[in-house]
């Protein structure tokens, strides 16, 4: 692709408010060493098209057990294992645009995520990558207060901390304390803290690292979540994770794998003009 005048096609998404920017890359065939720029420049809202994050997808190499892969960067340029709402939102927009049928399998650098997407309905439902890494029960400061914090890998690594009600909590400054926190370091982790309200249903706000800030909801963080309560024997394995945005995210644990659903809505397709944004055509 050439040309001054030139633009490149894109797509947004949302999960629960969960915003993203999708391209398709069989067609830019943008190199990886540059997609952490054009992740900064299209993410930065008013400035840019606005997102959480900015996903890729491309083919899959040959001989991959995956339909597709992706490449999937935050807002600050960073590029991350998993992004749960994301992959609902990526395993739709596949679909349509041809990528794989309604059941398929993608490749992360997480792993492989398998999906099953309804375009029409806008919905989708993925089995994440199997958790690891939990720790539970570690006292920890943060502002001066000790907080118990649990942890678990769920394709990005995530802390999290019960409380009785988190609506009063100042989410920017206890969550940037405890995704920075030495603990986490140097990685860091993102932040959830959550209130149980009853055996299936979970109240969650997150920051998330790479964002830097509190998001509208937060898949693999809700599944995290979901997955310490259940350890713990304070939910049941299939609960209702109610989010900042005010949606619902649908967690079902099974044999140790989890799987998290939900919409996935597709908010406007058009083109992007990439030197306006600073950014050079491969």
């Amino acid at each position: 692709m050439s040309g001054k005048k030139a633009t490149v096609p894109f797509h947004k998404l949302h999960g629960c408010g969960n915003d993203f920017v999708f391209i398709d890359n069989r067609h830019l065939k943008l190199s990886v060493e540059a997609m952490p720029d054009w992740a900064r420049s299209i993410c930065r809202r008013a400035f840019g098209v606005g997102a959480d994050g900015l996903v890729f997808l491309d083919t899959a190499p040959q001989g991959h057990e995956a339909d597709y892969i992706w490449h999937f960067y935050n807002a600050d340029g960073s590029r991350a294992e998993m992004c749960g709402n994301a992959s609902r939102c990526a395993a739709v927009l596949a679909v349509d645009l041809g990528f794989a049928g309604p059941r398929h399998a993608f490749g992360t650098d997480a792993g492989i995520v398998h999906a099953v997407a309804d375009v029409e309905a806008g919905y989708a439902k993925v089995e994440l990558t199997r958790p690891r890494d939990l720790a539970a029960g570690t006292t920890l400061e943060l502002e001066g207060t000790p907080f118990t914090v649990h942890f678990v890998n769920t394709g990005v690594p995530h802390a999290v901390v019960f409380s009785d009600s988190v609506d009063g909590l100042d989410l920017r400054r206890l969550g940037a304390a405890l995704r920075y926190h030495p603990r986490f370091s140097p990685a860091g982790t993102n932040a959830n803290f959550a209130s149980i309200i009853d055996r299936r249903t979970i109240h969650l706000r997150t920051y998330e690292r790479g964002v830097e800030d509190e998001t509208y909801a937060c898949g693999t963080g809700a599944a995290a979540t979901a997955f310490i309560a259940h350890t713990l024997g304070l939910t049941d394995a299939s609960v209702g994770v109610r989010t900042s945005g005010g949606e619902v995210l649908g967690i079902d644990i099974e044999d140790g794998s989890i799987f998290l659903s939900g919409k996935a809505v597709r908010v406007f397709s058009g083109e992007m003009h990439p030197e306006g944004l600073g950014l050079t055509l491969p």
